[in-house]
């Protein structure tokens, strides 16, 4: 038995199933990628961080992916929408009654709520009207799944009626391989042997605190063979480089973005990474996608996020050491721990890669889901 899906977002997250993808390209265009049909449309991108800016490239969005999707003439079963940006919604909604197929709904944040708890939008009419649009949006979905336990037991709790699944991230194992994985990358960055490489990689953003990592940095300033990596883009990476330049560390390396293929490389020649996120109740049930990857390489982390990820992958996996979140002397002296236990550090490598194996494997998890559908 075959299923068609359209999986509506601004990431791409399933390859295992067959996906329509809107993406940050030309206006419309379509290509297939390892035999998966993926169409692109425009949306608009601003290094403004004001409200209309932010609302122009939610809106954008749901625009053009609409339009684009009209011409798609496929048949499918159903349309699975990525929230955030919750607004997208509005396009698969509409999509599901124009082609009168079913809608999943598929939370990775929630959304009004973390914006409203960051403060990130403080406009009391927009959040009401979001609120509104989520609730509106669960009740028209066959199925709300949740990326975390968290965000399925709040949806649980507000929305007893739903009917909820928990898809949680996790890893190709197959390519995140550290056995098949060899690397030069050290010597081509001009890192040597002996240094230990601490790397963050991923969005700068707000919610990421990456400056706990910048002031661990300047603590251990006298640590010579400690090189902080930090790797990726957003809209705080220029506070972070000037950060680093007020700071004056000559410690801290700071890399653009890559394309996936290459992350196995850079993966296995790190020491260690460190998953932040700011010190809220909020981010209680987050768990970070970049955590698997850096398992599923054998390498330990140092996780700065408290309740579902630290049960999850420190006191059940025992992949590394928690420090506070936003404590940047916690942090340090985590990194130090791993720094002159080296066999510790080992260890915890191959404690995280064993559960992620075995608990986060994505062709499993495609596979329940995918046996999730088909009951509906």
């Amino acid at each position: 038995m075959g299923i068609e899906v359209f999986v509506l977002t601004a990431m791409p997250n399933y390859p295992k199933m067959k996906i329509f993808e809107g993406y940050r390209n030309d206006i419309f265009s379509s290509e297939v990628i390892d035999g998966i049909k993926v169409y692109r449309s425009w949306i608009y991108v601003s290094k403004s961080k004001s409200i209309v800016s932010r609302l122009l490239n939610y809106f954008s969005f749901v625009k053009s992916s609409f339009f684009c999707s009209i011409f798609v003439r496929e048949k499918i079963d159903f349309i699975l929408c990525e929230s955030p940006p919750l607004f997208l919604g509005i396009t698969a909604y509409l999509l599901s009654k124009l082609k009168k197929v079913k809608l999943i709904f598929n939370v990775s944040d929630l959304w009004p709520e973390s914006a409203e708890k960051l403060g990130l939008v403080k406009n009391r009419l927009l959040l009401s009207m979001a609120y509104k649009l989520e609730k509106f949006l669960y009740n028209k979905s066959v199925l709300v799944s949740g990326q975390t336990m968290g965000i399925v037991e709040n949806i649980k709790q507000r929305f007893p009626h739903k009917k909820t699944y928990w898809l949680k991230n996790g890893v190709d194992i197959s390519l995140f391989d550290a056995t098949k994985s060899t690397s030069d990358w050290r010597e081509e960055m001009k890192f040597k042997d002996e240094d230990f490489i601490v790397y963050y990689g991923g969005l700068m953003g707000y919610a990421q605190a990456i400056e706990v990592i910048l002031y661990a940095a300047e603590i251990l300033r006298d640590k010579q063979s400690i090189k902080f990596v930090l790797l990726g883009s957003g809209p705080e990476k220029e506070k972070l480089l000037q950060l680093k330049e007020k700071l004056n560390l000559s410690n801290v390396y700071f890399f653009d973005l890559v394309q996936k293929k290459e992350m196995p490389i850079i993966l296995n020649a790190i020491d260690t990474a460190i998953i932040p996120l700011k010190k809220l109740d909020l981010f209680k049930g987050a768990i970070p996608s970049k955590i698997f990857e850096i398992l599923a390489m054998s390498k330990p982390i140092l996780l700065g996020v408290e309740g579902e990820a630290k049960t999850l992958f420190i006191e059940q996996g025992n992949a590394g050491l928690a420090f506070e979140p936003e404590n940047s002397k916690d942090l340090a002296a985590q990194i130090l721990k791993l720094q002159e236990n080296k066999n510790l550090s080992k260890q915890y490598g191959i404690n995280g890669n064993k559960y992620v194996t075995k608990n986060f494997n994505r062709d499993i998890i495609a596979k329940d889901f995918y046996n999730e559908i088909i009951q509906l």
